[in-house]
């Protein structure tokens, strides 16, 4: 038996402990996994592009557990009803090769991925950041409120989206969050006097949603929209102007904003400067950009924490995934009664 988390469950979990917490909880994770970067099988996600989206797996392993997420990103779905990422994933025991675990994982990337913009923050950002602008209310933009909140003390947002109905939205759930929320009437109003400015878009094009000017000394900038080959958030000026930190150098080439710069460009990996082996922010005027993509480490440390959490509650039930014969090199005795039924049918 598989331990699933379907969504119900994933939902009577997320309620129940709270977004807050989770988040806490998984940083550490997050952290832990960073710091044994080493550890782990590394690759660019396998992508299957189209005109419309593309659809994604993201594989890792450490020796001792492997896992995959399953994810796509259409930006047009919102028009047909329906969510522009969804994902699910799987955690394995390498010694036997068997699943361990079967989650839901649209709920749970958009924790991950709060989780590791706020992770890379506070490292990146300047310590005393009260103000974070957010560009794109969609989907993510709750959860990258919560977990700035809970890592770096964020009280006051300045939002704005092309789409009003995202910005009413945003005010409708941040509600009760504790924020003081200015809604601003451009990205470049939002952008003004922040301390953090997140970028959370999901146009499948070479976008310049944050341009050079918007963004002053000292600035972090938080770019996490949804990323593949031709698609950018940020003017390449900015990038010129700051220091630059991702997560893996071999797919951030293809997919992040650093597309638009000459391979040679320095960047750093996060992982380096957690380990100490790299400087974050080394002054309070410097900018700083997270050019995030999404790698698979970070869903290993997701679908870790979630099963530590949920082992024994009731937020898992198990499924019968894989066949399990009495002998195991008997597969054959599990469908014989029902090879033989049909024996002499035409």
């Amino acid at each position: 038996m598989v331990r699933f988390i379907d969504v119900a469950h994933m939902r009577d979990w997320v309620s129940t402990v709270g977004v807050a917490e989770i988040i806490r909880g998984m940083a550490g994770y997050v952290e832990d996994d960073f710091r044994r970067w080493d550890q782990f099988e590394k690759a660019p996600r396998v992508a299957s592009h189209s005109q419309v989206g593309v659809i994604e797996l993201m594989p890792t392993c450490d020796g001792r557990n492997y896992a995959f997420k399953y994810v796509n990103g259409h930006p047009g779905n919102p028009s047909r009803g329906l969510q522009t990422v969804t994902a699910f994933g799987v955690l394995a025991d390498v010694d036997s090769g068997y699943p361990v675990m079967w989650s839901e994982m649209t709920i749970l990337t958009a924790l991950r991925t709060a989780t590791i913009s706020a992770v890379a923050a506070r490292v990146l950002a300047r310590p005393e950041s009260t103000t974070m602008a957010l560009i794109g209310t969609g989907s993510q933009a709750e959860f990258q409120s919560i977990a700035f909140r809970e890592l770096l003390g964020i009280t006051s947002l300045r939002i704005w989206d092309t789409d009003p109905g995202a910005l009413d939205k945003f005010e409708r759930n941040a509600a009760g969050l504790g924020f003081d929320i200015y809604r601003a009437n451009s990205a470049s109003d939002a952008a003004h006097g922040a301390d953090i400015i997140t970028t959370c878009t999901a146009d499948k094009a070479l976008a310049t949603v944050l341009t050079d000017d918007m963004v002053a000394p000292g600035v972090h900038v938080n770019a996490i929209g949804g990323d593949c080959p031709g698609k950018t958030e940020l003017d390449a000026a900015i990038l010129h102007r700051a220091s630059i930190f991702i997560e893996f150098e071999e797919q951030t080439r293809i997919e992040g904003d650093i597309q638009q710069l000459d391979p040679a460009h320095p960047v750093t990996e996060l992982h380096l400067v957690l380990n100490g082996e790299a400087p974050g922010r080394t002054s309070a005027s410097e900018i700083t950009v997270w050019d995030a993509v999404g790698f698979a480490i970070e869903d290993f440390s997701a679908l870790r924490y979630v099963n530590d959490a949920t082992k024994g509650t009731r937020f898992c039930t198990d499924v019968d995934l894989v066949a399990d014969p009495s002998d195991p090199k008997d597969l054959f005795a599990l469908v014989n009664a029902g090879a033989n039924s049909l024996v002499g049918v035409r």
